[in-house]
């Protein structure tokens, strides 16, 4: 016992607490049950494993170190809600802070080993006195429950250090980034390493996860379709008459993200009139008003922390006027094109410029463009960009912006494949500074966002219970304010 209290970590205290004199210390430290939790393999332990072995395959012979992360300090003594590192939960489908998976040579190809932290169990005085006792926090995994539950080995991570240092030097790779204590370890033993062997570790995790298997793809979607409820929760409570706080829609999607999944995907975006016009507008302190437009691009994180990634842009009043119909019907078209054009082996680029080609005909027949719309296709100009910054899309999965490690010949610069997960999101942005522009479109910003599975023969849209079509839209926000509020249940 006196092994297993040295290997505790210290306890987690505030500023606050109150003392703790000898006659209470007694007191606690008896009369308590300890009772086992009713553990099993989770069901996704296969493929756990089998992502497991994809990434011993890549680097035979080698000692691999992902580590989930630390939590994060918010505010003094209060901690962020912790999310472990995705390639680390890519790998085992552990959650807790301070974790580090290793994989070790063996014969066979490589051994996994969890190191984690030991419970503040009923044994130590950190049950009741530490932050992180099981009187604070709940009852935890011993190493024995978590190694049933996720089909890994497990090791308190005291263990850790002497580990490392029996690793062959020039032999190892890490995670960088994730956990700087980590990071200092492998260091001190061998500080003459070079980084390119690490990244070329976070690039092969990044290109392992492109292609998603059934088992993503169910989580995906899980989590899409409570996106999906999440943006119809609020059409039904948005005004048409009159003005509410985008806070409270932002508050309204949250709400759904809390109760059908893990949490939001990403700090969502509630942007209302020239708001949506700022592309990572997340303060979200402004106010809807009739007449205006409303962009709001919000994803639900599922339990397995796979997210949405969806935006829709809706008239307040529930009609588009004419010119904002025909900006939104140039977006449209500008994600129709790309989506036509996704299928396997086209290129990531392809679908770009399917998308921006659209984009700059539209602006063009706006009257915006300077030059003709192949001078401003051309890679000496992309002068239509002045409206429109950023890409068509982006990787999905259990990232926002999944794989973003993946070298540019295999992700930015490569071709699609049947199993990927993407999104498709053109958008026009008229900022109301902008003088090159009519004062009518000044303030007008618009973005259409879908979540899509490169299929055998094109592409699924996965985001489709959401209407795409300004018509669409229209007959959608009025069913939605017919129906009325609802609580998730």
């Amino acid at each position: 016992m006196a092994e297993q209290k040295a290997a505790q970590p210290a306890a987690k205290t505030e500023t606050h607490d109150p003392g703790f004199p000898e006659a209470f210390l007694q007191f606690m430290r008896g009369g308590w049950r300890d009772d086992p939790l009713a553990v099993s393999p989770l069901p996704e332990v296969p493929n756990y494993a089998k992502r497991r072995n994809a990434l011993s395959e890549a680097f035979p012979g080698e000692t691999l170190i992902i580590p989930s992360g630390s939590e994060k300090v918010r505010a003094n003594d209060t901690d962020y809600p912790f999310r472990p590192g995705s390639d680390f939960v890519y790998l085992t489908g552990d959650r807790d802070p301070d974790s580090v998976l290793v994989l070790r040579p063996s014969g066979s190809g490589h051994d996994a080993v969890l190191y984690t932290r030991q419970r503040n169990s009923k044994d130590t005085d950190a049950f009741f006195r530490s932050r992180n006792g099981e009187l604070w926090i709940g009852r935890t995994h011993t190493l024995a429950e978590k190694s049933t539950e996720l089909g890994l080995e497990t090791a308190p991570l005291a263990e850790l250090g002497p580990a490392l240092a029996h690793s062959a030097p020039g032999r190892t790779r890490v995670l960088r980034g994730i956990d700087p204590a980590v990071d200092r370890a492998v260091l001190a033993y061998e500080p003459d390493r070079e980084r390119p062997r690490d990244r070329e570790l976070a690039w092969t995790l990044s290109e392992l996860k492109l292609v998603k298997d059934e088992w993503e793809i169910a989580q995906l979607q899980a989590a899409i379709d409570a996106t999906v409820r999440g943006f119809e929760d609020v059409a039904r409570v948005l005004p048409a008459d009159r003005g509410v706080k985008e806070r409270l829609l932002e508050g309204v999607f949250a709400l759904r993200a809390r109760h059908d999944g893990n949490d939001l995907g990403y700090g969502s975006i509630v942007g209302a009139g020239a708001h949506a016009t700022i592309l990572h507008w997340v303060r979200n302190t402004g106010v809807t008003t009739p007449g205006e437009l409303l962009l709001m691009d919000m994803g639900v994180e599922g339990e397995n922390f796979y997210t949405a990634d969806v935006t829709r842009t809706v008239p307040v009043s529930g009609r588009f006027s004419p010119l904002q119909r025909q900006v939104y019907d140039i977006v449209h078209a500008s994600q129709q094109a790309g989506m036509d054009a996704i299928r396997p082996g086209v290129l990531f680029k392809d679908v770009h410029t399917a998308c921006m080609r659209v984009l700059a005909e539209g602006l063009n027949d706006l009257g915006l463009l300077p030059v003709s719309v192949d001078e401003a296709m051309t890679e000496e100009s992309t002068v239509y960009r002045r409206w429109t910054l950023h890409g068509f899309g982006h990787m999905l999965g259990i990232d926002v912006h999944d794989c973003n490690n993946a070298r540019n010949e295999a992700y930015r610069d490569g071709a699609l494949q049947e199993g990927y997960v993407l999104t498709v999101e053109p958008g026009l942005y008229f900022q109301p500074e902008d003088e090159l522009v009519p004062e009518e479109l000044r303030g007008i910003g618009i973005r259409i966002e879908d979540d899509v599975l490169v299929t055998a023969d094109g592409v699924k849209n996965l985001s489709a219970g959401l209407p795409r079509s300004a018509d669409d839209v229209e007959a959608w926000m009025a069913s939605q304010r017919e129906a009325g509020p609802r609580l998730p249940g």
